[in-house]
């Protein structure tokens, strides 16, 4: 049988079994139309490797990997740490709408990034890593994933695009408290993330990641991620938090974001350069220089209605 033939039984074998869902036939379709490419190392590049990527980077490239030259991510956190299950879950930091969103002018940079670029600043700055090259094996692998993704979101049905979220994050006009967010932490946190943030390891071998992430501390994310800011943290928490029970209130989702982004964690240099134009940076960036006369501690913690209401006078 020739191989044109091979792939069109299995496409059609595919198609006839009616309990196979329409996700996984168009991801099989996009992954049996790509001619094999390799990169310099002669590593191939694959959806199926993308996916190994997002779901198992601290084996695959954390600060442990046997091969030096692999150690691209400085954490032993894994992508689906934050993107839950691997991103192909509907709703908050979803990948499965990432590549619809790119390119898109990226204040942070100054400039206009591509979806590379985007996965690159989770490196550098969720996984507290570096770059990885854009010509890899490993970015293409990974973009080609997030593409197929795409793919399988446009063959969705409706009800299938819906997530299972609570109603979303409203932010109290307030400051958050960091001390009402301990209280929250330890009663519905501290579980499964550790009485000290530290998170609880997938096995003896850290290698292996992490069954539940560090919140702070050397092994999580530094302080130019976006989860490092105070509303990027409680939209997540709102809407994802605790892990399959989801019933944070508005007040606790925002103190207990609070609590966690006071802890010490991983330091990024060069944050000063972020940010080109300081009025596109976001009211809750927690670093400096900012283009407003409010204290870094309000950029920190709120309340962000007088930090907006001095930039809508600027327009």
């Amino acid at each position: 049988m020739s191989l044109n033939n091979q792939r069109g039984g299995l496409l059609l074998t595919l198609l006839a079994g009616g309990a196979v869902s329409v996700g996984i036939i168009v991801g099989s379709v996009w992954m049996l139309r790509q001619t094999p490419e390799f990169d310099d190392k002669g590593t191939e590049v694959s959806v199926e490797y993308g996916r190994q990527l997002i779901r198992e980077t601290s084996v695959l490239m954390g600060p442990e990997h046997e091969d030096p030259a692999m150690r691209y991510s400085g954490s032993n956190l894994d992508c689906s740490s934050c993107h839950l299950d691997s991103g192909t879950k509907p709703g908050t930091l979803s990948l499965l709408t990432a590549s619809s969103r790119y390119p898109r002018f990226s204040g942070r940079d100054g400039i206009e990034g591509d979806l590379r670029d985007r996965i690159n600043g989770c490196m550098e700055r969720s996984m507290n890593g570096t770059k990885l090259p854009r010509e890899s094996a490993e970015m293409r692998s990974m973009e080609a994933y997030i593409l197929s993704l795409g793919e399988q979101y446009a063959a969705m049905g409706e009800t299938r695009r819906q997530s299972e979220e609570p109603t979303a994050f409203r932010e109290p006009a307030r400051a958050a408290d960091p001390v009402a967010g301990q209280v929250v932490y330890e009663e519905r946190c501290q579980v499964c993330h550790g009485d000290n943030g530290q998170g609880l390891p997938a096995t003896l071998d850290i290698r292996e990641g992490y069954l539940f992430p560090p919140l702070w501390g050397p092994d999580s994310f530094n302080n130019g991620a976006g989860m490092n800011r105070v509303l990027t943290a409680s939209n997540f928490i709102k809407a994802r938090m605790p892990l399959g029970q989801p019933d944070l209130t508005d007040d606790e989702a925002y103190d207990v974001a609070a609590y966690i982004n006071s802890k010490e964690r991983p330091q990024k240099a060069n944050l000063e350069v972020d940010y080109p134009d300081r009025k596109n940076k976001p009211v809750d960036s927690p670093y400096g220089p900012y283009a407003d006369p409010f204290p870094p501690e309000q950029h920190r913690v709120g309340p962000y209605g007088p930090i907006r209401e001095f930039y809508r006078g600027l327009e």
